[in-house]
This record gives C-alpha cells, structure tokens and sequence, in this order.
C-alpha cells in the first residue's frame, strides 16, 4: 500500500497524499453547514439584534477567527488525525489531551443523527405542506436513507468522502449566494449599511447588548471550522494545507454568512426582522415561497444538501479521532481496522453507523424529531465550545513550552486569550445558564445534556484514572505525531512484516 501512513509499530495506517487543499477546504466548510446555519441556525440571533443582525454575525466572524487561528497554527505544528487531542497533549499536558479527544470523538459521533434528525422533520415537513396526504410524522425514512449515504461515502474512503462533500458544499453555497444576490437586488433603494450599527436592535435589547446577544447566538453557527485538521494523515502538504484550509473555511464561510444575512435583512425589513425565523412566512424558505416561485424548491433541496454534507464531514471526523486514540490503545482496537483497498476505517464507519441509527431512532421516536434535534444540538454545542477554550489555551500552552523561538505574542498569546473571551459566553448560552438576561433555562429533556455531558466526562476520568495506573504511556502518546515518523511502503512495510 504505497503512501500509506504507517504507526511506529508498524501497524498500517490512513492513506497518505489522498486528498489536496480543495477536499479539506470543503471538510471544514460543509461541517459548518452553511445553508442550514443561514436557514436555521442565524436566525435565532434576530430575536435579540433584529435588524442589526448583520452586525452580530460580523462580529461573530471576527471572534471565530481568533479560535480558527489558534487551530490553523497548531494544525501546521502538528498534522495528526487526532487533531485536538494531540493539541491539548502537547500545549498543556497528554491527560488533558486525552479527556478532549474522548470529549471530541463522542460528540463529533453525534453530529451525523443530528443532521439526519434535520433532514428527517425538513423533508417530511415540505413534503407535508405540498401535498396534504403526506404524513408530517413520516420523517425517518428520509433520515435513514441519509444514513447509509453518508456510510456507503465514508466506506469508498476518503477521496470518495471528500469530493462528495466537495459537490454537496458547492451547490449549497451557490444556491444562497444567488438567491442572496437576487433578494439585494430585489430590495433596490433599501439597501443599506445601517444594519451594521446598532438602530435595529429588537425591543428590549437596545443598542450593543442586542447585538452582543445576536452575536452569541451566531457564534454557534461557526462550529465546525476545525474539521479539516482530522485528515491532516491523508492530505498532501498538510503543514501548509491545513493552516489554509481551517483559516479559509472559517473566513470564507463567515463572509458567506455576513452576505446572505444582510440580503435577508434589506429585503425582508430591518425594523421588523426581529420577527424572522428558521420557518413559517418569515424565513428564508417562506419568504422564496412567496416572492421567488419555484426557487424555493432549490432553497430546500439546499439545506437538505447541507444537512447530508455536514453529517458526511463531521462523519469523516470521528472515524479518524476514534482510529488516532484506538492506535495508541486508549480505545479498543478495533476502530483501527482499515479496509484493505480504500483504507478506511471500516471498523469505525460501521460503529458510527449503528450509533447514528440508534441515536435517530431511539431520540425521534422516543420524544419527537424536533425535541430530540435540540438535545443533541445542546450536548454537541456545550463540549465543542469547552473544546475551542481549551486548544486556545493549548495554542498558547505549546509556543510557551515547546516552540518558544517560534513564538509571536499577538497571534500565540493574545489572539489566543480572545479566542477564550469570545467563546465563554456563547458556552454559558449553551449550556442554559441564565448569566445574561437573553439565555433562558433549559427545560426537559433538552436539559438533559448537562447530565449526559457530565456523565461522559465522569467516564471519561475513571478510564483515565485506569490508563494512568496501568498504562501510563498509552496517555503519553496521545502527545504523537504519526505523521512525522518515517513512513514503511510498498515492498518495506512487506518486508518489515516478513522480520
């Protein structure tokens, strides 16, 4: 298997020089979903910025960055599919490491019924308002249909996976930006920078504590950006691919969102867009409905697209985590099985599989699509935010201890500390901590994530209290770097295995 990446003890790894810079690029951008963040997720801030929305999302942009940078910079330094992991390893210390990819891995396994959930109720609920005869309820076919998609994608490895994710990333984007275009347009005259001040703020929240609140909510629209880092074993030049791919996304995709949320705005109204929603008449699709004819219908096979996407991405991201912790021991073996021509982690897409089905069926039935999307979204949303604190503080951590030479204060020191500023908020927002006056307290069952969380890492303690006792250098791997070592291929992996 020439070009192969292969562990120290010579156990055969991920493909190497798979993908380029365009397949990683997209990785990171179709992770943040970007027409449903504009569809469903952006919206949630106009309660509290109204017409200032623009503004919020503009800032959002600009705290995101902080955090993208951090990850770019560690992404260079260490190009490792265990990605976060192997950055809180080696910037603070590999037991932290350790608890973040166990953190990681599990929610990032979350993240494909999440969107399945999504692509389930939109589908059934569309279909539900054209034709009558539609059961509402009818959604979770469409969410396992969904499933074996992004399976059969994950199974084919990860050029297939990638370029999939490539196309899917590409409509969708292109989609909204015409329709963006098309509706700033449409508005002629009202266009306007106002909506980048603070004088469309909705009642109540006045000035900048309306679009402070909009911004919060935004900035979790932006999860997602670090996705590229896990495949940094398959990419060609990942030091330098890497850094572009997670900076482009997260600058790229949060023009994407400036653009398109100012569209909206004009058009729709600024003073009464407090009003605007993720559905109903005053949402992107209801106001395509009403004004665009038939576009409408490209408006949602877009966020259906999205959701597929996103669920393929973040996909690709536990099967790599779980490989990266399987080969070092710290989870069972098995997830390192790869498929012996594509070289996948059949082991792992096979597991994520029966967790996504599981976790749809189980949650949807159980309570209801909707209800069961938002406990998700809620246990998804509080680990990842407390993983973004915890690589800036890494970032940090790890130009102070190992590359001090190398260390420039602005973007290893203070971007970092902005980075953590930024997002605390938007953790405290999440996890329904009423700190500020615009989070509500979360109510059951989307309270439940709390719990779970708390449960998982408590699991997550115990295994490593385990690890440190009778293992202790399984811990101190979490810090490697396969990547760096030299590589066995072709007739040398043969003969290593023949010694």
């Amino acid at each position: 298997m020439a070009g192969d990446v292969t562990a120290g003890d010579g156990t055969a790894g991920l493909r190497r020089d798979a993908i380029g810079l365009r397949e990683v690029l997209f990785q990171s951008i179709t992770a943040m979903a970007p027409a449903a963040a504009v569809a469903a997720s952006i919206p949630s801030g106009a309660a509290f910025a109204g017409g200032s929305l623009p503004l919020a999302v503009l800032i959002a942009l600009v705290a995101c960055l902080f955090t993208a940078s951090c990850v770019a910079e560690l992404a260079r330094e260490l190009p490792a599919a265990g990605s976060v992991a192997t950055y809180a390893a080696q910037g603070l210390h590999p037991a932290v490491g350790f608890l973040v990819g166990w953190g990681y891995v599990f929610v990032e396994a979350l993240v494909p019924p999440l969107l399945l959930l999504q692509l389930g109720f939109t589908t059934a609920g569309t279909l539900h308002d054209e034709w009558s005869s539609y059961p509402a309820d009818l959604w979770w076919p469409w969410a396992l249909a969904g499933a074996a998609i992004i399976a059969a994608a994950g199974y084919l490895g990860v050029r297939a996976s990638a370029r999939f994710g490539t196309v899917l990333g590409v409509f969708e984007i292109l989609v909204f930006l015409v329709f963006a275009l098309w509706l700033i347009g449409k508005a002629g005259e009202h266009n306007t920078l106002s909506v980048f001040g603070t004088s469309h703020t909705a009642d109540g929240y006045g000035g900048v504590s309306g679009v402070f609140a909009g911004s919060v909510y935004t900035v979790l629209a932006f999860a997602g950006f670090e996705a590229a880092a896990p495949l940094a074993e398959e990419t060609r030049d990942p030091r330098r691919t890497m850094l572009r791919a997670v900076l482009g996304a997260a600058l790229a995709i949060g023009l994407f969102y400036v653009v398109t949320t100012y569209a909206m705005t004009v058009y729709f109204g600024p003073d009464r867009f407090a009003g605007f929603g993720a559905s109903g008449e005053a949402s992107w699709e209801g106001v395509a409905r009403a004004s665009f004819g038939l576009f409408w219908v490209l408006v949602f096979l877009a966020v259906v697209n999205s959701t597929i996407a996103n669920a393929n991405a973040c996909s690709n991201v536990s099967t790599r985590t779980a490989f990266a912790l399987a080969r070092i021991r710290v989870l069972p073996r098995m997830f390192t099985a790869l498929h012996p021509r594509h070289r996948s982690p059949v082991a792992g897409i096979a597991v994520q599989s029966v967790v996504a089905v599981g976790a749809v069926l189980g949650l949807g039935l159980g309570y209801d699509p909707v209800t069961a999307f938002l406990l998700l979204a809620t246990v998804i949303v509080t680990v990842m935010i407390g993983v973004y604190i915890v690589v800036n503080l890494a970032c940090a951590g790890y130009f102070l201890r190992r590359r001090r030479q190398a260390l420039k204060p602005i973007r290893h020191l203070l971007l970092p500390l902005l980075g953590i500023v930024a997002f605390v908020p938007a953790l405290l927002t999440a996890a329904g901590l009423p700190v500020f006056d615009f989070v509500t307290e979360l109510t059951a069952p989307v309270s439940y994530a709390g719990p779970i969380v708390g449960v998982w890492m408590a699991a997550g303690l115990v295994v490593l209290a385990v690890l440190l006792r009778r293992h202790p250098e399984r811990i101190a791997e979490t810090a490697r770097v396969h990547l760096d070592e030299p590589a066995l291929t072709g007739t040398s992996q043969n003969g290593a295995a023949q010694r």
